[in-house]
Order: C-alpha cells, then structure tokens, then sequence
C-alpha cells in the first residue's frame, strides 16, 4: 500500500517525507494507523549521527493508533482495537525473560535495537530499497508494521496524543522510580532533567508518595513545567547544585538521584547529591562513545549505588495498560506533557526544538 513517511536517508541530514511502499502484515504481525507519534531524544540520536545506524531508516518509537489489518496466527489482537505501541516486544522465552525482565529479553537485543521486525522482514520501501523501522516500529509514517507483542490495546476513549506519550517517556520514567528503584515513601529524591523523560520521573515520585521531588534543569521553562507535574523544589543547574541540594535536606543529600540526562557530567552531578546509602539511577542514553568516570573511594566508602534503567525496568505488556489505569483515575498526567504539535510534514521542526530542550514533548498527530 501507498503510505508517507519521513525518511533518514543519511545521518546529518534532514528527514525527508516522501512517498514509499508498505507490505502486508504477515504471520504474527499487525498493520497499524498512526495517529499519534512522540518525538524523542532517542529519535534525535540517529538523526544527527550520535549513534550509529544503517541508512534508509524511518524514525519514531513512540506511537499509538488503530489495528486495520492482522497477518496470519495473530490471536489477542483485533482489528479495530487501539494500541500503544511497543518498541521492546519480549519473545517470553529467553532467560531475561523467565526472569520477569522483558525489557531486557535476547530477542529485542538482536532484532530490535538492529531496527529489524522479529520476523527479520522488510515490509517498508522507497526509491528502489528497503526501508529500515528504527527499534521495529517507525513511527514517523501513516501505517506500520508490527509484531502482535508491539502494539498493546489499550480502552477507546482515550486521546491519541496522550496515548502516544506512554509508549517510551511515560513508561520510562514513572517505571525508573516504581520498578528500578523501588522508591519507598516519604523518600527526598532529585531529577536531572525536565525534558520528557524527566518529567515522568516527577510523575512516578509523586505516585509513590516522596516526601521531597528536587527538579534540576539549566532552562527555566522545564523547570516551571516540573512544578505542574509535581516538583517540590527546583534548582537551576547552572549555579553549584549539590550544596542547593543539601540546603533543601537537612545538610545530607537526597535518596535517590535520576539522571535523564545521562551525561558524564550529570553522572558525576548525580553521585554528588546523593546522600550516604543513597542510589543514582541513571535512564538518560549519552552518545554510544561517552564514557563517565566516578570517585571510587568515596562511592565505596559511603556505600553508594548506581542502577541503570531502559524503558522503566519491567514488563511493558503489564506496565503499558498500568499507566493507562492511572490516568483513568486522575493519577497520570498525560496531555499535559504534550507541548507541540505537528503534522508529518513538521517532523524537522519537532526535532529542532526537541534539541533546544524547552521542555514537555512534542507530538505528530493525523
């Protein structure tokens, strides 16, 4: 079928939307509408050449839309049904996934983060190629083709622009706090960046009842946004942050730090803020050659801990239709974090200001 999509056709470059060809979903897979599609860092990387990925590619791993077609042996999805999508479809099989870890499963390692489908076929084409789905799913095109697992169905009445947000940002955030590291109540905690990402860790902090959320940023207009979803305090990081840190606790540091930055100076800002005992958890992605470096002696000798997070650190077919259940219940800001709003043919534009980080998230709606 005859679809749009913006494609990457050599890192640097604009995104170009253009016309290209779209298979049929076979076994296992689903054709799927877009309606909504967020625009993430995590989109922005490849674009401008800081991870490295085989062109053509057709950006975009947040979406939502509605199922139009089935393939063959699909068999919990309809069509019709409205779904998230999700980058991370777990195989259920492998030993992360056994484990109860299904964003860490072998076969997403192999497949998705080489921006193929499971199937390992090319459904997507222009000007004479085959067209790669950046993490399988391509959400920057009209219809995708994904596996069953990849689209999770999710209650009809609720808006695609705030659907699209819980497929990365939302899961990511809130599921760094709930499930990477298991925050208990009443704890101070700190975040490292307002953008998108960050502003979900302020959502799942105020979910799990901390007493104290320190939002960090060097603009103030994410700074002021933080504030809306739930930031008790705001620090610009411009002046000396861990002092400003201590002042609001007592002199000690807070419990936990989430860096969404991800960095080798927010990592290093991180470690600095948090308190004797306390834990960093680091979700934001730096370019794949950045290396960070820490302190040792006094990591040990305060008995510090450094987690790493990726997409909220557990099982996106539970976790997905979780935070759908919050928002139901007024729990879950979800279209408050959309800031921007484009048409396809925008996409370029959201990617600007992505990068100029003034805060919330933009989305491409149909």
């Amino acid at each position: 079928m005859h679809i749009h999509a913006a494609i990457l056709w050599e890192a640097g470059t604009p995104l170009s939307v253009e016309s290209a060809e779209l298979d049929g979903p076979g076994p296992g897979e689903l054709l799927v509408e877009l309606k909504a599609a967020g625009v993430c860092h995590s989109d922005l990387h490849p674009a401008r050449g800081d991870w490295p990925a085989k062109t053509p590619l057709v950006l975009g791993h947040e979406g939502a839309g509605i199922v139009r077609d089935v393939g063959p042996s699909v068999s919990h999805v309809k069509v019709g049904d409205h779904v998230v999508l999700c980058w991370a479809p777990a195989c259920g099989v492998c030993a992360p996934c056994l484990e109860g870890r299904a964003v860490l499963c072998d076969r997403v390692e192999k497949v998705t983060f080489r921006n193929k489908l499971p199937s390992g076929a090319a459904r997507l084409h222009a000007r004479g190629q085959d067209v790669a789905p950046f993490l399988g799913t391509a959400c920057f095109s009209d219809f995708v083709i994904v596996p069953e697992a990849g689209a999770i169905p999710v209650p009809r009445d609720i808006p695609f622009d705030a659907l699209a947000t819980i497929g990365c940002a939302v899961i990511t955030g809130v599921g760094a706090v709930t499930n990477a590291g298991q925050v208990p109540r009443g704890s101070r905690v700190a975040v490292i960046g307002a953008g998108g990402v960050g502003l979900n860790v302020i959502q799942g902090a105020v979910i799990a009842g901390c007493e104290r959320i320190i939002a960090i940023d060097l603009r103030p207009k994410p700074l002021e946004i933080a504030k809306t979803f739930g930031a008790t305090d705001t620090i610009d990081a411009s002046v000396d942050v861990p002092p400003a840190v201590r002042a609001l606790t007592a002199g000690r540091g807070v419990d936990f730090v989430f860096d969404t930055v991800g960095s080798p100076a927010t990592l290093t800002l991180a470690l600095a803020c948090t308190r004797k005992g306390g834990a960093v958890v680091l979700t934001g992605l730096s370019r794949m050659d950045a290396q960070g470096s820490i302190a040792m002696f006094p990591f040990v000798m305060q008995e510090k801990r450094l987690l790493g997070s990726v997409y909220g650190s557990g099982q996106p077919a539970r976790d997905i239709p979780h935070l759908v259940s919050l928002y139901q219940e007024g729990k879950l800001k979800l279209g408050e974090l959309v800031s921007r709003t484009y048409a396809l043919a925008g996409v370029n534009d959201a990617l600007t200001a992505l990068a100029a980080s003034d805060g919330a998230r933009g989305v491409i709606t149909w």
